[in-house]
């Protein structure tokens, strides 16, 4: 009886730890085919988008989007950060973190950021992503040249043409006066859009090739033009004979320069210049231009001054020398 009655108490003691182990111990008494708590799925990023959302004179902003794919198990408290690094600098120029929160299933989840940075130069985009705190992936990609992309306020479908039969800009001989040449300018300006435009003007600027000096410059306005089709516009100006000039033309909408063409005037017999040459060695005369107001105020000034020449100057030297002869050959006789 003693002995049985040993067992009976070792049993409820037995059990009496078990209670207390499954009680105290989460799991002790779990079936034997469970693993254990459930691992969370796997996290990758699969390709990272990116493309321009709104663009200012001095910023860009990039719409960048982060892919990822999951598989497996629920991941819980998932967070993507998103950052513009200076290609140049390394600095960061902006970040931001995107909360997912839990990623169930085996599929594929966009996540979206919007980056402003400076619209100059490159930067490395990076995507790093993070489950309960803990780093899990990362991808990064590269933009650059920034700068190229247009401005809202400056976008516009109507541009300069240019194909093999039409130049953006050409270059006549109009009338002559004197020593000023008048030419008239004519640009090609193409409608690219799916509507009419207006509200366009052309400024040509008439550049002496050697000096930049400015020899003229005139603003014609742009009439309309429909979707598909190519106008032109003319004006004329006035410079010094002569000389070789550069012609730019700037295309504007609202005070917003749009687009811009250079052509050549080559008005100097022994000088050429082409629209890629920014230099030539000849000669300059800043005077030749003047203002019609300011070469007459010059004259005057001029004419109105006394004069201490004689009315033939051509002949000043040779009456000089004749007198010096003619006294050498008084001494010489006035001395025999």
């Amino acid at each position: 009886m003693k002995l049985e009655k040993a067992v009976v108490a070792v049993a409820i003691v037995l059990v009496m730890v078990t209670l207390v182990a499954a009680a105290v111990v989460p799991g002790a008494l779990a079936d034997p085919d469970d693993n254990g708590p459930l691992r969370p799925g796997y996290i990758e990023v699969e390709e990272v988008p990116i493309a321009p959302g709104d663009i200012t004179g001095e910023t860009a902003t990039l719409a960048v989007e982060a892919r990822l794919s999951h598989g497996g198990n629920p991941s819980e408290n998932v967070t993507v950060l998103f950052r513009a690094i200076d290609s140049e600098s390394n600095l960061i120029e902006t970040d931001q973190i995107s909360e997912v929160g839990t990623l169930k299933g085996d599929r594929e989840t966009p996540v979206r950021a919007n980056l402003t940075v400076t619209r100059e130069g490159g930067y490395g985009i990076e995507t790093v992503v993070f489950r309960n705190g803990q780093r899990v992936d990362r991808a990064e990609r590269r933009v650059s040249g920034l700068e190229a992309l247009t401005p809202a306020y400056a976008e516009s479908n109507v541009e300069f043409a240019e194909t093999t039969a039409l130049q953006p800009v050409s270059v006549a001989i109009g009338s002559t006066n004197d020593d000023q040449v008048g030419l008239d300018l004519s640009a090609a300006l193409t409608n690219e859009g799916d509507e009419s435009t207006s509200d366009l003007e052309v400024t040509f600027t008439v550049r002496q090739a050697e000096s930049n000096v400015v020899a003229d410059r005139v603003t014609a306005d742009v009439g309309d033009i429909r979707a598909g089709r190519t106008s032109t516009v003319d004006a004329a100006v006035t410079v010094p004979e002569d000389y070789n000039y550069y012609v730019d033309a700037v295309l504007w909408r609202d005070d917003v320069h749009v687009d811009s063409a250079q052509s050549v005037a080559n008005l100097d017999p022994t000088e050429r210049i082409s629209a890629d040459e920014t230099e030539t060695d000849v000669a300059f005369e800043a005077s030749d231009f003047e203002s019609e107001s300011e070469r007459d105020d010059g004259r005057a000034e001029y004419d109105s001054g006394e004069s201490t020449a004689e009315e033939t100057p051509g002949f000043g030297v040779a009456i000089g020398v004749v007198a010096l002869l003619a006294t050498a050959l008084f001494a010489r006789r006035r001395s025999k």
